[in-house]
Order: structure tokens, then sequence, then C-alpha cells
């Protein structure tokens, strides 16, 4: 017979083993140029249209005047425009429409792509679930000026609502020109045009989880809330975290064309948001160094959100955009 060997633990305080060394570049480079050539388009393409046109934020720091001095000639006042910025009530009420708005839609939007998802994966019929995804999917194509129409004639003061309203004689409410109710207009409006695109990434996820867990459940006695609970979110919690820190670093960009549609029925009160805001004090009024710091302003803002929700998801054991190999 033969003898049967036993591994002895190793004794408390060894040090275990190191990583195996990381091999050089050279050999890194004869693995994987092929996947570098792949990807040389896109990153001449982001280097043209991304990078090179990021150098133009030094005119932050200018008292910029495209016409006389430029960029090499207009003189450097430091941190004047980003002090004029925080000065500026304007700006500062964009701040907090745009803060507040994204609350908003983070509550009662993003929950609704994966509610979605999830009652699309479970229609058991493959006509009805394409016909369905055909219905919801079709308003991501229309344009923001097509959204704001359809709901002007449904919503506006003259729209369909009003005249049924009028009809029945009660008194018409102008819902497209109410600044008090303005959030719960753009938040249905981007429900109704985004949600069934959203729901695409969360079906890609669904499609990835092992249906021979669903299988196991039901034998043991789990019922579909128990299945759903226990086994499908914790399957698309990945996704959901990693939405969700790129949804809180793109908390300063809730649109601009959306709401400078809507800009003039509202008023700049509630509908002052931070693009409006560049578009308006930067662009419009020729300030462009006061728009360029208003916008890396945006920027530094997004990269700290994106930083620190990716360290809470990586607190909480997920890998988030990013991680240290």
């Amino acid at each position: 017979m033969g003898t049967v060997t036993t591994r002895r633990p190793a004794p408390s305080g060894t040090r275990p083993a190191p990583p195996p060394p990381r091999p050089p570049w050279r050999v890194k480079l004869r693995r994987d140029w092929p996947l570098l050539v792949m990807n040389l388009p896109m990153l001449l393409v982001v280097l043209a249209f991304w990078w090179v046109p990021a150098l133009g934020n030094v005119i932050a720091f200018q008292d910029y005047n495209p016409y006389t001095g430029g960029i090499l000639g207009s003189p450097v006042i430091g941190f004047t425009n980003f002090a004029l910025l925080f000065e500026d009530p304007q700006f500062l009420r964009a701040i907090t429409n745009t803060l507040s708005i994204t609350a908003f839609q983070l509550v009662f939007y993003f929950p609704l792509p994966i509610m979605l998802a999830l009652l699309l994966n479970s229609l058991a019929s493959a006509k009805l679930r394409a016909f369905v995804q055909g219905v919801v999917y079709l308003p991501f194509f229309f344009s923001w000026v097509l959204v704001v129409a359809i709901f002007q004639q449904m919503f506006g003061g003259a729209g369909l609502l009003a005249q049924i309203l009028r009809e029945n004689g009660r008194e018409a409410v102008d819902w497209m020109t109410n600044s008090d109710t303005f959030i719960l207009l753009i938040t249905s409006q981007t429900i109704w045009k985004d949600a069934g695109w959203g729901a695409i990434i969360f079906l890609a996820a669904l499609s990835t989880i092992d249906p021979n867990l669903y299988e196991a459940a039901a034998v043991d006695g789990a019922r579909r809330w128990r299945r759903m609970w226990h086994i499908t979110l914790p399957g698309l919690r990945p996704v959901i975290v990693l939405l969700l820190i790129l949804r809180l670093g793109d908390a300063l960009n809730v649109g601009f064309e959306q709401f400078m549609l809507q800009r003039s029925a509202v008023g700049s009160e509630a509908s002052e948001v931070f693009d409006t805001f560049v578009y308006w004090s930067g662009i419009r009024t020729g300030d462009l160094g006061y728009g360029a710091a208003a916008g890396l302003f945006k920027g530094l803002v997004g990269l700290l959100l994106i930083v620190a929700a990716n360290r809470v998801a990586h607190a909480f054991g997920e890998r988030g955009v990013y991680s240290k190999s």
C-alpha cells in the first residue's frame, strides 16, 4: 500500500512566497503587439480630439483674448477666473441645480433600467421579449427636440392632458412651464428616452449568470424572489457598482440640449445647470477663459468623485473602475 503524505502547515510568522517577477517590456511588446496595433487608431483619435485639445485648458489661468494675444500672448492671471466663479451667484445656482437633479435621478432613474432588464429577462416568449425590447429602445434614437415636442403636445397648456381636463370641467395645468415641477418633468423625459437603452447593459450581465444556479435553487425550494435576491442581484452587482461610479463621476453633466430647449419656458432659476452656465457665461459673452475655468472645475470634481466612489467600491470588495494589480 502506498504511503499517504500530509503537508505540514507553514509555521506562523513565515512570509508567503513572493509573486513571480514581471516580464520585461520587450517581452510584453513581442507578446501583445497585435492588440496594440488594433488599438492604435482609437489611441490616435483620443490623442487628437481629447488630449491635445485638453492642453487648451491653460486659458483658464489667463486673461484670454483670441484676437490679440492668443494662448501664447495672453497675460497669466493665476486663479482669478476661479475666484470670480465662486463669487458668481449664477454659478452657485447652476451647481445647486445640477447636484439636485443628479441626486434625484440617482434615486428615481438609476434603478429603473435594472428593473426593466429583470422584467424583460423574465419574459418566456422570445417574440414578445423582442417586441417589447424594440418598443422600449426606440425613444433612445429620438433627438431631444422631438422628445420635448412630444411632451409639449401631451402635457403643455394646449396639450392632450389639458384638453381632457377642460372638457371635464377641470382647470388645465401647463406642466411644461411650471418651474416647481421641472425636476419631475426632465426626469420623466430621461426615463422615457433612455431607460430602455440603459437596460441593454444589465441584460448582457444577466446572460452571463449560470442557469444551473437557478435550477439548483429551484430544486432546493427557493421561490422566484429568493432566486432573484440571492442569484440575480449578486450577479448584477459588479455592473451596478461600475455604472454607479461612472454616474457619480459624471454628476456635473446632466445634459445641455434638454435644458437649453426648455430654458425659456421655465426660466433660468430652475433650468440653469452647469453646461448651460458655461455656454451663457463663457461662449455667448466671449469670456472664454472664464468658461474654461468652469469646465476645468467640472473635470476636477468629476475626477475626485470617481476616485472616491472607486475606493468605496474596493472597501465593499468590488473591482470598480480600476484596481491596483
